[in-house]
């Protein structure tokens, strides 16, 4: 009987050990950002202007042609 209840055991646990995992919690969404950071003080008024901000990268003048065949 001792045996029996060994096995009973033994296969209670393997089964409950092979059950299905609960899934993995959702990451957190991201925070939003704070407050934005201070604007810079102004420049004085003998100050040269700022640069504008560059200009993106040109687009390429035109596509590579496909290779043919």
């Amino acid at each position: 009987m001792k045996k029996s209840l060994l096995l009973a055991t033994l296969l209670a646990a393997t089964l409950i050990a092979c059950g299905k995992k609960e899934a993995p919690p959702a990451p957190a969404p991201a925070p939003a950002p704070a407050a934005e950071a201070p604007a810079a003080a102004p420049a004085p008024a003998d100050a040269p202007a700022a640069a504008p901000a560059a200009a993106p990268a040109a687009a390429p003048a035109a596509a590579p042609a496909p290779a043919g065949k």
